[in-house]
């Protein structure tokens, strides 16, 4: 990836993207279905506004042999143009920038030198053909007063459980500043894992479980052929972290539950090799040996923290009674993250402290008394056993608890005012206080930031796991979580969807839209819940 100015690029006319020298990648068993007609077959996306500047992303098919991962095709240079107007009369920034099989000729190109709170066309050409036009908005200039930012909010998108609709509502909008992607953006299962109905809608490319570079250049490309995945990127930014299955299940800075060493390679190589493809075929200022974790800002109203946490964790515990869970040695984080955090948390002039947070933060603990087979869906949900009382989820920041107190504590003794989590992972909808204590907050209410949890796109939830209808099983179950966690004032175990989330100067509002079945490739969305942070309040009540 290269940083250009607009001053530049249309001085220079020609540039090259950097490119990283990749490990030659094994051969999948099955050869890819031929590129999709045309060079832009996998479509065009921005993202990681700034004030002055925004990222574009694309990959070119210069050939028909120059497949995803094959690592054939020649170099080509590809041109790409921004404008004020959709006609592209007044051009703001060009350039032409290089790419080829070393870095699966996809193309990123971070421009700088562009107005605040401007909306811009961008397209990219090469030869005489050019790729569909996409819209992006940089974010507003430090300081400067904002009255609304809109978000879409999305995780969990299992291309095999079902269609991208999500996708489809979202970007039929456009009313979006940007979409904020909060991690499993793809899967690394081979067809038909991972996925409780019988039903698989599109199997995965390669048919195997994704382990080398060119398995996970291919899974990428595939995901990034789904035409309503296309059109999201098409008309807004991206702002993106990953989670586990962007590598595999479970990931954790040495290793991973879904990886076994020897049998499916070295973890230090598929980790590399997982972290490479995102690098190329994402578009956010990430590169190989770089730090994901990062801050954007959007004048006054805002400023967005977006952490990584799989790189730098410890191991996940080894059960929900292990002692290992409060040890003080253990970090979800990492000791630099955290300090990046805490520091950024409290020096922030914007007055909304907006977290990515890819697992939940907020303490859960497990309700007594559930039906057995609540309780073995619960467990196959989370990965890990659950009596009364224990954590929730030891992957989330419940089996990291002194990280986890320590973020708590400082929003507390800092008196930091409204910072708002905004999380995935979980594949199911919750609006939750951060409660000070745990223990006194049924009699206090006392609560030191809130929580919003956006549903699946698609991969399983509760009633997809018990195999019944939705809405049926899972009632009880909330209500029991409810009454357990009474800082958990909203929980929907069982819908997929997406969120929409508005941010002024007043108050943040998180609307939840769920599908009518994610196997319907024409499935509706109705508005479900919405819920909101009043400025200064720190909890959440129903809007």
């Amino acid at each position: 990836m290269t940083s250009i100015s607009r001053r530049t690029v249309l001085r220079a006319g020609t540039l090259s993207v950097a490119g990283t020298a990749v490990a030659s990648a094994a051969t999948a068993p099955s050869r890819p279905a031929a590129a999709a007609a045309g060079i832009f077959a996998h479509g065009v996306a921005s993202g990681d506004p700034l004030a002055d500047g925004i990222l574009l992303w694309t990959r070119v098919t210069p050939r028909r042999d120059a497949t995803p991962g094959s690592g054939k095709g020649p170099a080509v240079p590809v041109v790409w143009e921004m404008s004020t107007t959709k006609d592209f009369r007044r051009i703001a920034a060009r350039g032409t920038s290089k790419t080829g099989a070393e870095r699966d000729h996809t193309v990123k190109v971070d421009v700088r030198g562009l107005q605040p709170a401007t909306t811009y066309w961008y397209r990219f050409r090469v030869g005489a053909e050019r790729s569909p036009i996409g819209r992006t908005r940089t974010a507003p200039a430090d300081g400067a007063s904002v009255d609304l930012l809109r978000v879409g909010v999305v995780s969990c998108a299992n291309l095999q459980a079902g269609w991208f609709s999500s996708y489809r509502h979202l970007a039929a909008r456009g009313d979006l500043d940007l979409v904020l992607h909060l991690g499993d953006y793809l899967y690394e299962y081979a067809p038909g894992e991972y996925q409780a109905r019988d039903v698989v809608v599109r199997p995965h490319d390669p048919p195997v479980e994704m382990t080398t570079l060119e398995h996970y250049r291919r899974r990428h490309a595939q995901y990034k052929q789904d035409t309503d995945l296309q059109a999201l990127h098409a008309v807004a930014p991206f702002v993106v972290t990953w989670d586990d299955h962007e590598s595999a299940n479970d990931a954790w800075s040495g290793g991973a539950e879904n990886h076994t060493e020897g049998v499916e390679g070295a973890w230090v190589d598929r980790k590399a090799a997982a972290l490479q493809a995102y690098a190329e075929w994402m578009p956010v200022r990430y590169e190989v040996g770089g730090q994901l974790y990062r801050r954007l800002t959007f004048g006054s109203l805002a400023s967005l923290s977006m952490l990584d946490l799989r790189s730098y964790r410890d191991q996940q515990a080894s059960g929900t009674t292990d002692p290992a869970i409060g040890s003080a040695d253990r970090s979800i984080t990492g000791d630099a993250q955290m300090e990046w955090l805490l520091e950024g948390l409290s020096a922030q002039q914007a007055q909304w402290k907006l977290v990515g947070n890819p697992v939940m933060i907020t303490p859960v603990r497990f309700p007594p008394a559930l039906p057995a087979a609540a309780t073995a869906g619960m467990e196959q949900l989370v990965g890990s056993t659950t009596v009364d009382g224990v954590p929730y989820n030891i992957d989330q920041w419940d089996g990291y608890t002194a990280d986890q107190s320590r973020v708590l504590r400082h929003l507390g003794d800092n008196a930091i005012a409204d910072t708002v989590f905004l999380t995935g992972d979980i594949h199911s909808g919750w609006a939750c206080d951060l409660p000070a204590d745990r223990a006194t907050y049924p009699l206090t209410g006392a609560s030191v930031g809130t929580e919003l949890v956006c549903t699946s796109v698609t991969s399983d939830n509760l009633d997809d796991i018990l195999r019944v209808p939705p809405r049926t099983a899972s009632l009880s179950v909330e209500a029991s979580f409810r009454t357990n966690n009474p800082h958990v004032k909203y929980l929907d175990f069982d819908s997929h969807g997406y969120s929409v989330m508005e941010v002024r100067p007043e108050g943040v509002r998180m609307d939840w839209y769920v599908l009518s079945e994610r196997t319907d490739r024409a499935a509706t969305a109705r508005l479900s819940e919405s819920w909101q942070v009043v400025a200064g309040t720190q909890k959440v009540t129903r809007a």
